[in-house]
């Protein structure tokens, strides 16, 4: 046998077993073994899988003690905490809750689920984020305050992965690639020209944008989709396709006010504008296609703020327009809510005879007859009276609704009244200054 194994040392090669007080692990070392054994609870792959079923074993509570089999767990109600069941939506005013900017524009990139949290500075997606930074670097130099938004873009579709809109100019460039972005930046953005290689596109009609960047904020990737679908709904419904376009876009500022619109249109005067708006539910959808859409007036109560102006502009001008008005935000609200100021007035439905108008004007007429007005006067105060006939009228009549005068006067300055009356002057002193010829002859 001594043959066989070899002679063993003298000295055990184990360490002799310490005393039991020496072998009580301190606290420190307790610590340290709880957090192991927990991190191979949550994660048993790190471990063997003997060792995993032996710590399971240790830790499990005896059959006695053992629970029943837990319920399925019930799916969380996403409308009553992110969509539009929560408990903030409306809570606050949208008046002025929108950055200066001058020109905003969209790239055409991905689907909302590919979109990461912050998709303009993610390094897996080289365009938006080059094309963020080339933005950002020449800020300075950019003859308009510029604002970047992501939209949906895919290969195939009307908007293709790479495609630029820039608003208010109404023009598209296609298929911008991450090699392209420094020379685009500088030609359209920087010197204000045509970037020839794209091949600018005109584009014209309506332009919806909807915030639906859920891996950015849960509220706006709840309610988004569902303004979506009931935009594509109505406009086919309504017969709009080819007039009005509706996309998903990234984050716009503002999660707390989704479902958060962004609106691309004509005003009166044919120039395009682009309003805000947040809040927004399903049921607002047709509002603002008849109302903002068809007519070109604005809904008060969901009104964030326009393209070009400041915040506290966006806040004049909504209670400029309620002083003129006469009503109150809330008593606004209530009509625009009812379908009583404009709907009522002009039930045709959107891209009627109203299309493209703006600054308020309605196809409503005013029940004053012109012989009635005083020209002497001048329009406001026509308008005033007109008013207040008018309110007499509908108290005494009951059931009638009349309309109230069109107040595009509203965007009428004071300027364009001077040259309104120097051309009347001059052609009417012309006309004179012709008879006295005429007669003298």
């Amino acid at each position: 046998m001594l043959s066989i194994f070899p002679k063993l040392s003298k000295q055990f090669p184990f360490p002799p077993l310490l005393p039991y007080s020496q072998r009580v692990p301190t606290p420190g070392r307790r610590r340290l073994l709880l957090q192991h054994r927990r991190l191979l609870m949550a994660d048993p792959s790190h471990s063997s899988p003997t060792a995993a079923a032996a710590g399971d074993s240790l830790l499990a509570p005896p059959a006695s003690d053992a629970p029943e089999a837990a319920l399925p767990a019930a799916a969380p109600d996403l409308d009553a905490e992110f969509g539009f069941q929560r408990p903030e939506l409306g809570k606050e005013k949208l008046a002025g809750t929108v950055g200066f900017h001058q020109r905003h524009v969209f790239l055409c990139y991905k689907s909302p689920a590919e979109w990461p949290s912050h998709v303009e500075a993610t390094d897996s997606d080289r365009l938006p984020r080059i094309l963020a930074a080339a933005i950002k670097a020449r800020k300075s130099n950019l003859k308009k305050s510029t604002k970047l938004t992501i939209c949906e873009g895919e290969d195939g579709t009307e908007s293709s992965l790479g495609d630029v809109l820039i608003f208010p100019d109404m023009i598209r460039y296609r298929g911008l690639t991450h090699f392209d972005v420094d020379n685009f930046v500088e030609e359209v953005l920087v010197k204000d020209v045509e970037w020839l290689p794209g091949s600018p596109e005109a584009i014209k009609g309506s332009y919806v944008f909807v915030c639906a960047h859920g891996n950015r904020d849960k509220r706006c990737g709840v309610c988004g989709p569902a303004l979506i679908t009931r935009f594509k709904e109505e406009i086919e419904g309504q017969g709009l396709d080819g007039q009005v376009a509706v996309s998903a876009c990234s984050h716009v500022g503002g999660h707390k006010y989704a479902g958060n619109v962004i609106i691309f249109s004509s005003d009166a005067k044919g120039e395009v504008t682009g309003h805000w708006y947040g809040y927004v539910a399903p049921d607002d959808v047709p509002v603002l296609l008849h109302k903002h859409i068809g007519q070109g007036e604005i809904v008060d109560h969901l009104w964030r703020g326009q393209l070009g102006m400041t915040e506290e502009q966006q806040k004049k001008a909504l209670e400029l327009k309620h002083m003129t008005n006469g009503v109150t935000g809330d008593e606004s609200s209530a009509k625009e809510a009812n379908g009583t100021n404009g709907a009522a007035c002009n039930p045709a439905p959107a891209g009627g005879c109203c299309q493209g108008n703006g600054g308020g004007f309605t196809c409503c007429q005013s029940e004053q007859p012109e012989e009635k007005q005083d020209k002497s006067v001048p329009a406001e105060e026509n308008h005033k009276s007109s008013t207040t006939e008018t309110d007499k009228e509908s108290g005494k009549k009951g059931h009638m609704k009349i309309c109230q005068m069109p107040n595009w006067f509203e965007t009428w300055e004071r300027k364009d009244t001077y040259a309104t009356l120097a051309v009347v002057t001059a052609a009417a002193t012309v006309f004179v200054a012709f008879r006295i010829y005429k007669n003298t002859n």
